[in-house]
């Protein structure tokens, strides 16, 4: 019987209207390299990863400029131009054109493109924690802060209860099977672990990291650059 592998899938087909930028958000520059290719870069070099699969829209005019300027990717990145108009559509046709070379027990880890924090520490603690789990799951972070819940004139409506409230992370680790037809039978979800919960299950939370926050508002961008400077 052949262990499972663990493969990457990076949904990078969306625009990133509200950070305002002159390209596509991933293809953003942050610390000298586009945002997207921190992620690959990261990934490809994890030894543990088999292979790392990207899925950009079908007219992307960004990626062969990207792969063509890191040859440290060749062989261990494949460009999918099968994007659909929301992660999730993107996530489900990448699934389905790498359906040949993956096995139903494969683990895959689903990472947004925007996410360039991540190191190979927590992708090696995501697969520790959940290698022999049932359902898989996510990296999250506990909610810290005081919530509000407001009223249409931004005005305080409630106090919510933060107790056993996570904030959702990425890379989102679920076998291949199990994601497919999750994925396939939802139709609203903003993440993988949403679809799988919708089949009654009960994704597990892992603890992430600060760092591994998503590039969403201009403001974020010099949090990211100050980490990916760090990091290197």
């Amino acid at each position: 019987m052949n262990p499972s592998r663990y493969f990457a899938l990076i949904p990078a087909a969306g625009i990133g209207a509200r950070l305002g930028a002159d390209v596509p958000k991933q293809y953003m520059p942050l610390a000298g390299q586009p945002m997207l290719a921190h992620v690959l870069t990261t990934f490809a070099a994890a030894s543990v990863i088999s292979h790392v699969f990207v899925v950009v829209s079908a007219d992307d005019g960004y990626i062969g400029e990207l792969m063509a300027a890191a040859p440290h990717l060749q062989g261990r990145v494949s460009v999918l131009f099968d994007g659909g108009p929301s992660r999730r559509e993107s996530v489900l046709n990448g699934l389905q054109a790498i359906r040949p070379l993956v096995g139903d027990d494969d683990w895959m880890l689903v990472h947004d493109a925007a996410r360039p924090g991540l190191t190979a520490g927590l992708i090696e603690h995501l697969i520790e924690t959940l290698q022999d789990d049932p359902v898989g799951g996510l990296l999250a972070l506990p909610v810290v802060d005081t919530l509000k819940r407001s009223d249409r004139n931004a005005r305080v409506e409630q106090t919510v209860e933060r107790t056993a409230l996570w904030a959702a992370q990425t890379p989102q680790m679920f076998r291949y099977s199990l994601l497919l037809r999750a994925l396939t039978l939802a139709e609203a979800v903003t993440d993988e672990a949403g679809a799988v919960e919708l089949l009654g299950l009960q994704p597990r939370l892992v603890e992430g990291s600060p760092r591994n926050f998503k590039v969403t508002l201009p403001h974020d961008v010099a949090l990211a650059e100050m980490f990916l400077k760090e990091k290197s």
